[in-house]
């Protein structure tokens, strides 16, 4: 029972829906993926795996994490001994990354979990609106 006659009601707007559906994909994600790895530290491994040796600061661009949050993902990678850095002899101001023979294991082993994760997420669609869903989104990134 509704307290308010106001017309904005809270399970109707786009960010408390977006929220639900974010969460239960992280909890699917939690379940699925191994060795830990958070879902920003994926998607470090990902791009390192897709890209190869590159600078932290490019791949903080290639992943949409600002300076100080790939620096925290990095440093988390490193320490598990998944990347390793280096500094780049034509630029010392560069930390060029690289996934060490561990860190490709672990990248490998998760790609196809993370497949079955996308499709798990969007079980309760057709194929259709999964198509249409991944189109809107994009749309409003």
């Amino acid at each position: 029972m509704r307290k308010s006659d106001s017309p904005y009601v809270l399970e109707d707007q786009v960010g408390f829906i977006l929220r639900q559906v974010s969460q239960r994909h992280a909890t699917i994600f939690a379940t699925l993926i191994p060795d830990q790895l958070t879902a920003m530290q994926f998607t470090a491994l990902v791009k390192l795996h897709d890209e190869g040796c590159i600078s932290q600061n490019a791949l903080g661009r290639l992943t949409a994490m600002d300076a100080a949050t790939i620096k925290g993902v990095v440093d988390r990678l490193a320490a598990r001994g998944l990347i390793e850095a280096q500094t780049d002899p034509q630029d010392a101001r560069l930390r060029l990354l690289n996934l060490t023979k561990h860190g490709q294991e672990v990248v490998e082993r998760a790609i196809p979990l993370a497949a079955a994760i996308t499709e798990q997420t969007l079980a309760p669609l057709n194929a259709n609106e999964r198509g249409e869903l991944i189109a809107l989104l994009r749309k409003m990134r």
